[in-house]
């Protein structure tokens, strides 16, 4: 299925000009599951209708926007007027700055993300852009006007493709240090520390894999949805029992690093097999070509 862009702008930066369209990144799910709110006695769906508490059900034509800056006082925006804020590059990616991949946090990133693609005849200087932010390790700070409102982005290189991710502006999050009263700073036990830097060593995957976690809710749900159309019961699992809670956090953590750690045997049994395959290749790549020859044949 053909791709279909929601924007078409040119990312700026200085005197450079890169016309780019943008695409959704996140996969539209067909398997998605939405329910209706329905009446309970004769299962009709349920409308939801636009009132006043004067005259009763209005038209959209008929509602205008109000801000309360008092109690039950509004200021009134007639239809247009919040349309009338100045907005600049409302067809650009405005590049600002560049900052390092850790300087701005994941908590700033709103959830939409976009591809950036090369439009027509712009592949190479594109290309150009991407590869040089990869080598040097930077992101692109930036500002671009989409559905009718400027929002500040993040522009990462992805395997040689532009993302684009919405950020949340500074005022819009909380500082950590308003839970100050509700995660008192404490003395840690250097033993703890290390036993607990010793797991998650332990446990840090040299080759993650993301695609092994996979959305069992919705598998439920359908499970779930396809065993009512057919008629069965729906019989509610099991509930799983709650873990204890961990008293002695050291024993906790003595026992967890045991058991990430591989018997002493078998790290030895793979040490040998290891070893013995290099010894193989190697005797195999020093042996005259008559000889190999010879076994082959």
């Amino acid at each position: 299925m053909a791709l279909r862009s929601i924007w078409k702008g040119t990312l700026r930066f200085s005197l450079v000009s890169i016309p780019v369209q943008a695409y959704t990144a996140a996969e539209p799910s067909d398997g998605e599951i939405h329910f209706n709110q329905l009446h309970d006695k004769c299962h009709s769906r349920i409308k939801y209708q636009k009132t006043c508490p004067v005259h009763g059900q209005v038209s959209n034509d008929e509602i205008v926007s109000g801000y309360e800056y008092a109690k039950d006082q509004y200021v009134i925006f007639e239809k247009g007027e919040l349309d009338k804020e100045p907005k600049t590059g409302q067809r650009s990616v405005a590049i600002d700055t560049f900052v390092p991949p850790e300087e701005i946090d994941a908590i700033y990133y709103d959830g939409r993300t976009y591809y950036l693609a090369p439009d027509s005849g712009a592949a190479e200087p594109y290309a150009v852009f991407c590869q040089a932010m990869e080598k040097m390790g930077r992101y692109g700070v930036a500002s671009v006007v989409l559905h009718g409102k400027e929002e500040l982005v993040l522009l990462r290189p992805l395997e040689g493709v532009l993302t684009m991710t919405m950020l949340h502006y500074k005022s819009q999050v909380r500082s950590p240090k308003v839970l100050e009263e509700y995660v008192p700073k404490v003395k840690t036990n250097p033993q703890e520390l290390k036993l607990a830097q010793q797991l998650i060593d332990a446990s840090t995957s040299d080759d993650f894999d993301f695609s092994k976690y996979e959305d069992t809710h919705t598998s439920h749900l359908k499970e779930l949805i396809d065993a009512k159309v057919a008629g069965k019961e729906v019989v509610a699992p099991p509930a799983a029992e709650e873990e204890t809670h961990v008293i002695n956090l050291m024993d906790a953590l003595k026992k967890s690093v045991q058991q990430t750690k591989k018997p002493a045997g078998a790290k030895a049994k793979e040490a040998r097999k290891s070893l013995a395959g290099q010894l193989s290749r190697t005797a195999q790549t020093s042996r005259p070509a008559t000889q190999r020859r010879r076994k082959t044949s």
